[in-house]
């Protein structure tokens, strides 16, 4: 039986295919470590051999995508320099191999496609969870939490919080009607019911966030693409002054009071302290990509015993932009921040100047929630994790040139919503 080319990797055509990809990776970014190599080679085995089917569709021209390689390359070259060569060798090159796959993905599937392929994987992860999960006791704020088959109640709480984001766009933005209707409806039900397990107060934060502000550019959007740009600096600008205003009128202690948290966001400002000591040892360059939180080494042996580590591992700062400083000095600095600010930018200049374009609300969104998680969580730096996967995907849709129909959005209820699929330039 001869499978045809359209069927694996061209976007809109795959989508069996496409949505069981996606939802396996996430499987593997959520338990590899429980799993092992063999999880690994089974993501890579979704992805890389797709460029055997159609090498110049699947591929494209690498040219175009330099700059979202960049730190990847930088990352692999520390090890020139690195504190563990040995760690950041091998971490370095999982990270450019998980990157190249994120790419191929971008090149061979659709927004709906992902989103459904998100929601399927998001609903087997909590499922896994729910299922074989345990309650961890936290020394610091003395609680505690569900932390599902996760090592930490918070990336229990960033994989709900994004069953949710996914199945609000899935239903408000890309218009599911049938079947998958009721599948999205039960992944949010068993994402909320997750989220509010885990007690994770960073998820139940950023996500609520991101999914006030995709309402609010609904709102937004609903306008002329020549009216769009003048109201959202006009909201951007007074929300930028209430947060100011929040943060010296106490709203930000009011908040996490609310989630019995204190304003050192349980140790997290410590933290962050200790990390631009470490950072100011090698500002330039850093010491090497995850050569930090290495085994032996003293001041990650004294951080792990202070904060009650006995794994001594998995362990981080708690701030992407303190731990790329860290391991990759200000150059590492600039070349990731470059990625994700263009990521978040990028879609949203396509969302205000563009009359119909789901692809880009959704990816915006996305975007957004990464970039707000930044400031707090380690998401978009290690290999074989959903953050990074998606950082890059979200980049890498930059580089694809299309043009949306010319359909004002929101769409009418009677009318049926079919996606729009990207013409592909090798």
């Amino acid at each position: 039986m001869r499978i045809a080319k359209a069927s694996l990797v061209s976007p809109g055509a795959n989508e069996v295919y496409g949505t069981a990809a996606v939802a396996l990776s996430l499987f593997v970014f959520a338990y590899s470590t429980r799993f092992g190599q063999v999880s690994i080679l089974a993501y890579y085995g979704l992805w890389l051999p797709l460029v055997l089917v159609d090498y110049k569709r699947v591929l494209g021209s690498y040219a175009r995508y330099l700059w979202i390689l960049a730190f990847t390359v930088f990352a692999c070259l520390s090890m020139f320099w690195s504190a563990a060569p040995g760690v950041t060798l091998r971490t370095g090159i999982q990270y450019f191999s998980h990157v190249v796959c994120a790419l191929i993905a971008m090149r061979t599937i659709d927004i709906r496609t992902l989103t459904r392929g998100m929601i399927a994987g998001v609903t087997i992860v909590l499922v896994y969870s729910l299922l074989f999960g345990v309650y961890h006791y936290d020394p610091l704020d003395g609680t505690f939490s569900f932390v599902g088959a996760f090592a930490s109640k918070n990336q229990l709480g960033f994989y709900a919080s994004l069953g949710i984001y996914f199945a609000f766009a899935a239903l408000f933005i890309l218009g599911e009607r049938g079947l998958w209707t009721g599948v999205t409806g039960v992944a949010g039900a068993l994402s909320a019911y997750s989220l509010l397990a885990s007690q994770s107060a960073t998820s139940v934060i950023t996500g609520g966030a991101v999914i006030g502000l995709c309402v609010g550019m609904r709102a937004i959007i609903a306008l002329r693409p020549s009216s769009r740009k003048g109201l959202f600096l006009g909201v951007a600008a007074f929300g930028a002054v209430a947060s100011v205003a929040m943060v010296y009128g106490g709203g930000v202690d009011l908040i996490l009071g609310a989630f019995g948290k204190d304003s050192t966001l349980t140790g997290r400002t410590y933290l962050w302290q200790q990390g631009m000591e470490a950072a100011a040892a090698s500002p330039i360059i850093g010491i090497g990509y995850q050569a930090y939180w290495v085994q032996g080494f003293s001041e990650a042996e004294r951080l792990w015993e202070e904060f009650y580590i006995t794994a001594r591992g998995g362990f981080h700062f708690h701030n992407t932009f303190i731990e790329a400083a860290v391991e990759t000095g200000l150059i590492g600095l600039v070349l990731l921040t470059m990625v994700l600010v263009t990521a978040v930018l990028g879609q949203l200049k396509r969302v205000l100047s563009e009359d119909r374009d789901p692809e880009s609300m959704v990816l915006f969104g996305v975007a957004t929630l990464l970039l707000i998680r930044a400031f707090v969580e380690i998401d978009i730096m290690n290999p074989y994790h959903v953050g990074s996967f998606l950082l890059y995907f979200i980049a890498g849709k930059l580089t694809i040139a299309r043009r949306a129909p010319a359909t004002t959005w929101p769409w009418p209820e009677e009318q049926r919503l079919i996606p729009y699929r990207p013409r592909f330039k090798a």
